[in-house]
């Protein structure tokens, strides 16, 4: 099998008890745009080359296939709970999943939005949201925060990692973007840098003070830059700016030990 190149967030490095990681573009068997390990179903690529993709995540995770387990993101705050399998075809409309079931290795797919994983180590409950920039400012990391409170999870345990995203340098944005932010939360100006009329904006460092905020203390981020490293991760703006039709998509996923 085929070692595929994965990020691994230090917030988890003392955590016995879950198996994690942040999967790029590379040690998948994907051709074209889809070069090589694109874990997108919803993409064009050819089905069967993504089967085997997800494939190889679930061996690397220590895990079956058919308990890798990603929803049909919609850029919402709705978080499910996991405790069996699902079909691929019967896969939820959600971006974030929780679960205190050992061996279901819960996902979020991302090509530029942040992958966010969660654990309470103590409490045995995980997480994994999709944090784009509408789920992002409309709360999907304290949803998925909420729904593993429920479960048991304690705030002050929780330990999350904002996984590779687009950097600011590169997520240039419009003044009403902007508006829709600072209209949330004067506060929010701060993360966006100005030239001229147009603006950047810091994914990573917002979503970092929302956790904070969210009353979590064990926050990190992998510092890679999806648009900036296109040879490494799926980048839709990327694939956008150079007139490409479609794209894969990265995976990033959290499993407890069984």
């Amino acid at each position: 099998m085929t070692v595929l190149p994965i990020k691994f967030a230090p917030v988890f490095d003392s955590v016995t008890n879950i198996d994690h990681g942040f999967f790029g573009r590379g040690g998948g068997v994907s051709t074209g745009i889809y070069d090589s390990l694109n874990a997108g179903r919803g993409s064009n690529d050819n089905p069967e080359h993504v089967k085997e993709n997800l494939k190889r995540i679930a061996s690397a995770l220590g895990t079956r296939p058919e308990q890798l387990l990603c929803n049909h993101q919609i850029h919402s705050t709705k978080i499910v709970m996991a405790t069996t399998p699902w079909l691929p075809g019967d896969q939820p409309k959600a971006d974030g999943i929780v679960t205190n079931v050992p061996g279901l290795a819960i996902c979020a797919l991302a090509a530029d939005c942040a992958p966010v994983l969660f654990a309470d180590p103590h409490a045995g409950v995980i997480g994994a949201a999709h944090a784009g920039w509408r789920g992002a400012l409309a709360g999907v990391t304290d949803a998925a925060i909420d729904a593993m409170v429920t479960l048991g999870a304690r705030r002050s345990q929780i330990r999350a990692a904002v996984g590779p995203c687009i950097s600011q340098e590169n997520y240039e944005v419009g003044p009403e973007f902007v508006g829709e932010f600072v209209s949330d939360n004067l506060g929010n100006g701060v993360f966006f840098r100005s030239e001229g009329t147009r603006s950047y904006f810091n994914l990573k460092a917002y979503l970092g003070d929302r956790l904070k905020r969210a009353g979590l203390r064990h926050i990190a981020a992998i510092p890679d830059c999806t648009y900036g490293h296109p040879d490494a991760y799926f980048s839709y703006r990327y694939n956008t700016h150079k007139g490409i039709a479609d794209y894969g998509r990265n995976i990033s996923a959290i499993m407890l030990n069984e």
